[in-house]
């Protein structure tokens, strides 16, 4: 009996693992919809708060765990680099274009999860920051849910939007650790 080559049995594997991954849905309307109702939720809060809590003293809720303040942040997260608007507006863009350059190819639902929650939090201070006063690419994010503090003292202000940035970070790392890929498959 005649057994087949060593690479043979490379090519028949991996053929097996492409129509695996064929096989497999494309995810891309998880993220669209992870991330249309992320970008939602961001705005609706914003609007809301803007039209109730400017020129307000701090909401307390929870016993003083959370605080409801509004806030315009025109750097980037926990205030570092204040007044440079115009570079994270390039940066947040960037983010959205890789992301939906990689949706096409996107078959994980962890991952749709992931970049779903990150593409949204993006398009989110995106518009704040193209739209807000005090002018297009100047404009700062407003920033309202203080912890433990008003005044954004013991953690900085954030929103809804950099939640998800940041939950979208922590799923991928996770996904990374456990090997996943975009496309649904297991890294060795």
């Amino acid at each position: 009996m005649i057994e087949p080559a060593e690479s043979d049995n490379a090519d028949t594997t991996a053929g097996t693992d492409e129509r695996s991954v064929a096989d497999r849905p494309r995810r891309l309307g998880l993220l669209l919809t992870v991330g249309g109702v992320i970008f939602v939720l961001d705005l609706a809060s914003k609007l809301a708060v803007v039209a109730t809590l400017s020129d307000r003293p701090p909401v307390r809720l929870l016993g003083g765990f959370v605080y409801l303040t509004e806030a315009r942040n025109t750097g980037a997260a926990f205030g570092l680099a204040q007044g440079m608007t115009v570079v994270f507006t390039m940066v947040a863009a960037g983010v959205i274009v890789v992301i939906l350059r990689t949706a096409p190819k996107l078959r994980s639902t962890g991952w749709a999860w992931a970049l779903g929650l990150v593409l949204g939090g993006a398009l989110g201070n995106l518009v704040d920051r193209i739209f807000r006063s005090p002018g297009i690419f100047r404009g700062g994010v407003v920033d309202f849910i203080s912890l433990l503090d008003p005044a954004g003292q013991v953690w900085p202000i954030f929103n809804v939007a950099d939640s998800a940035i940041v939950c979208g970070g922590f799923l991928g790392v996770v996904m990374a650790l456990r090997g996943r890929d975009f496309d649904g498959t297991r890294t060795h």
